[in-house]
């Protein structure tokens, strides 16, 4: 039972009339199963719009759905720590991007979208990979490079894949074309569906966002086009790049909103709605202002540009786990004891992860030919590292 005096201001809350639909709707579907609820408001700031109005300024979610966003950040923040511990031990070798300080925007997408629609993002991946379906297990052996990793040990950081989630893409902004063509799919197939194509701010100047945004108004497609704004491309500050860098009025003939991308509850909310938007009229764009605690990759130590005042103000005035720790509490969803639980079971969960990883083995030299065709597609022979290195394909004439 939530006995707090703010939760009997909740309850006014809830009673009050001109919610919006999917207010009205969870609050419906809660009330339905018996389950009890929890709303949350936003402050003014959360939400800005460019041509269209912006999301309610409050959400209802049962308690259950509010501590499972707790539970995934906390998963995927875990899991980051053990690519970053692993990477310094020399298990991980190449490019590894880590999602730290982010990770709000993952879980805030996946909780306002169905397994049905699509996901494409850059290399900053691992966190959407676990949260469209991957396990931490399959997730950490990629990064090792073993045989069991989501992309059978071939793709590492950059290229991972799960059900309606296109990857992990290593070239920056060729994702964004890559997202209007499935939501081409989409649309032509009849589908109630869409594409979220992500991008970060240092990406947004490229030429292929813009094609993209036209291709997609001209048809109408079902894409939401979403600008991680963490404030830096590499270690470029997001204003030395961009001459405007409110990256949700970019679309110009697409109407847009800028969401606090550090805020899990303002992300799923906002993300709703240009979800419900583009179903129904075509595309929108996001820009989710957010932070990334490490440096652009874990060969970049990430203070060379900016200060280690910077980022310790970020980590103690907008952490997206601690800030919605408070909420939780302040609302009386959960108490100290059960986020101290979920906290232990992360732990424990990518501990053993991680254990489990470590003991796969790597692929077989020969498996450096598979997957590179469809069975029954291959041509008749490829050439390896060297001229001399050739591998011919046996069901091939």
């Amino acid at each position: 039972m939530l006995r707090s005096a703010a939760f009997s201001a909740l309850r006014q809350t809830k009673a009050m009339p001109g919610k919006g639909p999917l207010f009205q709707a969870a609050r419906a579907m809660a009330s339905a199963a018996g389950e009890e609820t929890v709303t949350f408001e936003f402050c003014d700031k959360t939400f800005e719009g460019y041509n269209i109005d912006i999301p309610s300024r409050s959400v209802t979610l049962t308690k259950a759905e509010a501590i499972g966003l707790y539970r995934d950040m906390q998963t995927v923040r875990r899991l980051e720590m053990a690519a970053d511990s692993s990477y310094k031990h020399k298990l991980i070798r190449g490019f590894c991007h880590l999602c730290t300080g982010q990770e709000a925007v993952p879980i805030g997408i996946e909780s306002a979208i169905t397994k049905e629609d699509a996901v494409i993002t850059a290399y900053r991946c691992h966190g959407f990979t676990y949260m469209r379906g991957a396990s931490p297990v399959g997730i950490l052996a990629e990064l090792m490079g073993r045989k069991d990793g989501v992309s059978k040990g071939k793709g590492g950081s950059m290229h991972m894949y799960a059900p309606n989630f296109y990857g992990g893409n290593g070239i920056v902004g060729a994702q964004v074309p890559l997202g209007a063509g499935i939501a081409f799919a989409q649309k032509y197939k009849g589908e109630k569906t869409c594409t979220l194509a992500l991008y970060g701010d240092g990406a947004a100047n490229q030429g292929q966002v813009f094609e993209s945004y036209n291709m997609a108004k001209l048809w109408d497609l079902p894409v939401i086009f979403a600008c991680e704004n963490n404030k830096y491309g590499m270690g470029t500050a997001a204003g030395r790049a961009a001459a405007n860098t409110d990256y949700y009025t970019r679309g110009q003939y697409i109407p847009g909103i800028r969401v606090n991308g550090m805020d899990v509850l303002a992300v799923r909310q906002a993300v709703a709605f240009a979800r419900a938007y583009a179903v129904e009229n075509g595309p929108m764009v996001l820009e989710m202002k957010t932070y990334r605690y490490g440096g652009h990759s874990m060969s970049d130590p990430g203070t060379t540009y900016r200060t280690r005042e910077e980022i310790q103000h970020m980590r103690s005035t907008s952490d997206p786990i601690t800030g919605y720790k408070h909420r939780l509490l302040e609302t009386g969803a959960a108490t100290e004891e059960d986020l101290k639980a979920i906290d232990k079971q992360a732990k424990k969960e990518i501990d053993e992860a991680l254990a489990l990883a470590k003991a796969i083995p790597e692929p077989n030299g020969s498996e450096l030919w598979d997957h590179i065709y469809v069975k029954g597609a291959e041509v008749p022979y490829l050439r390896g590292r060297v001229p001399e290195e050739v591998h011919y394909y046996s069901n091939v004439e």
